[in-house]
C-alpha cells in the first residue's frame, strides 16, 4: 500500500510540474505582443450642425461636410420649407444671432468675382452653391462636391470654417448682384468644429 501511495503522489507531482510549466507557457504566449501592419488611409474629415429657423419660419435639418481625397462634399436636408424651389449659399460669418439671419453677412466671395451660377465663366462667388427644390411636405435637399473648399485648411481662398449656411426663402436667379435675388434667409447655421 506504501508503494502504492508513493506512487499516486509522485504521478501527482508529475502532473503538476507539468501543468505549472504549460500554464507558464500559456501566459508567455498571450503576453507577447501582437502587431499588424495597417495600410495607410486618406484622411477623412466631417463636421455635421443644425440649421435653426430664421424671419419666422420654421425652416430646420443639418448640413454636414466631409472632406475626403482633396474634395468637400455638403448634404444638406430640409424640411418646414414650402413646396418649390429656394436657394442655398454659404455666407461670410458663422453668425447666426440675428433673427433674420443677416448676422452672416454676404455670400462667402473671397475671389471677388460677380454672383453666378456655380462654375460660369463670368464668375460666380465661392458660396454660390444653388437651387434645390422642396416637396409638397416641405422636405429638400442638396448634395455638393467641390475641389475648391477645404475644411480648416487656413486657405482664406478655400476654408469654409467660421462662414454660415444660408437657406433662402427663394430662387437664386444666378443674375441679380450680389444676391441673386434668392428672398430672405429662412434657415441658418455657422460651420464650426
Amino acid at each position: 500500500m506504501k508503494k502504492t501511495f508513493i506512487f499516486t503522489l509522485a504521478s501527482l507531482m508529475v502532473l503538476t510540474i507539468a501543468c505549472k510549466n504549460e500554464k507558464k507557457e500559456t501566459e508567455q504566449k498571450v503576453e507577447e505582443p501582437v502587431t499588424e501592419k495597417v495600410e495607410e488611409t486618406s484622411n477623412v474629415e466631417v463636421i455635421k450642425f443644425s440649421l435653426e429657423p430664421k424671419s419666422d419660419s420654421n425652416v430646420s435639418g443639418t448640413v454636414t461636410f466631409t472632406q475626403e481625397n482633396g474634395s468637400v462634399t455638403m448634404v444638406a436636408e430640409m424640411e418646414g420649407l414650402t413646396e418649390g424651389i429656394h436657394a442655398i449659399h454659404i455666407h461670410e460669418k458663422a453668425d447666426c444671432s440675428s433673427a433674420d439671419g443677416t448676422s452672416t453677412g454676404g455670400h462667402w466671395n473671397p475671389t471677388a468675382q460677380p454672383h453666378g451660377k456655380w462654375g460660369a465663366t463670368e464668375g460666380y462667388h465661392k458660396g454660390d452653391i444653388g437651387n434645390f427644390t422642396a416637396d409638397a411636405t416641405g422636405k429638400g435637399s442638396i448634395t455638393f462636391t467641390t475641389d475648391t473648399w477645404c475644411i480648416g485648411c487656413g486657405d482664406e481662398a478655400k476654408d469654409i470654417l467660421g462662414k454660415a449656411v444660408i437657406v433662402h426663402a427663394g430662387t437664386d436667379d444666378y443674375t441679380t448682384q450680389p444676391t441673386g435675388d434668392a428672398g430672405g434667409r429662412v434657415s441658418c447655421a455657422g460651420i464650426i468644429k
